[in-house]
């Protein structure tokens, strides 16, 4: 059996031999830098199962790798930090994290979470060509290629950002998106949290039994929203 690659991002050396050590011997292969640049270096000649991240390093910080790998690839990056404020972490996971652990917590810990976010995102791996353009989540699919909505068997229009607001959740289950995110990614920060509400109505009325009540497209109260549905 092929061991998982963990790519491990700290510009502490303690903290990356302390992490690699235990990585290592929960029988992991392990690559190690100390910063955002030698981390695409190592991004551009192999493939990786996941991402470390210290969120603050000199240069380019951990959000802003996260923000670049996301460009190009749905690899699992957690982040690592000393900082605790919920604020940083809803930012962290809004731009495509997939955990955010604190450095007070212990290696062993740190190592788990890493195997459970493993586990999480192994449905993000290619799916055979015949089933990889189709999201199916029983109410509806989505077919990427044709950009096709259907709900129910029935076909549904969208408009060309109904359809990616939707592709981005759908492809990206469980993730919180915050309306900030949301703002910058698709009308370039014009406009306000009303007009990312207004889109997810429209969305919620074409997927939704009962759009007063989502069951897909959840609210996150506050900060953004979170896709739930589970492919099939």
């Amino acid at each position: 059996m092929t061991m998982q690659k963990i790519l491990v991002v700290d510009d502490d050396p303690a903290i990356v031999d302390l992490m690699k050590d235990f990585l290592e011997m929960e029988g992991f292969a392990v690559e190690t830098v100390h910063s955002a640049s030698e981390a695409f270096v190592v991004l551009e000649r192999t493939t990786v199962d996941a991402l470390l991240v210290d969120l603050m390093m000199p240069g380019m910080n951990g959000f802003d790798l996260c923000r670049q790998v996301r460009k190009t690839s749905d690899v699992p990056i957690l982040f690592l930090s000393a900082r605790e404020e919920d604020a940083t972490k809803i930012v962290g996971l809004g731009i495509g994290g997939d955990d955010y652990i604190v450095k007070s917590s212990s290696p062993a810990e740190v190592v788990a979470r890493v195997k459970a976010v493993l586990r999480r995102t192994n449905g993000r791996k290619p799916q055979p060509e015949e089933r990889s353009h189709r999201l199916d989540f029983g109410r509806f699919v989505l077919d990427l290629k044709a950009h096709d909505l259907y709900v129910e068997g029935r076909q549904v229009a969208l408009t060309p950002r109904e359809f990616e607001l939707l592709r981005l959740f759908a492809e990206h289950p469980r993730q919180v998106f915050t309306y900030e995110h949301l703002l910058e990614k698709f009308w370039h920060q014009v406009g306000d949290k009303h007009t990312v509400t207004v889109h997810i109505g429209r969305i919620r009325e074409k997927i939704e039994a009962t759009p007063a009540k989502p069951l897909f497209l959840v609210n996150v109260w506050g900060v953004g929203y979170r896709f739930e549905g589970v492919r099939r």
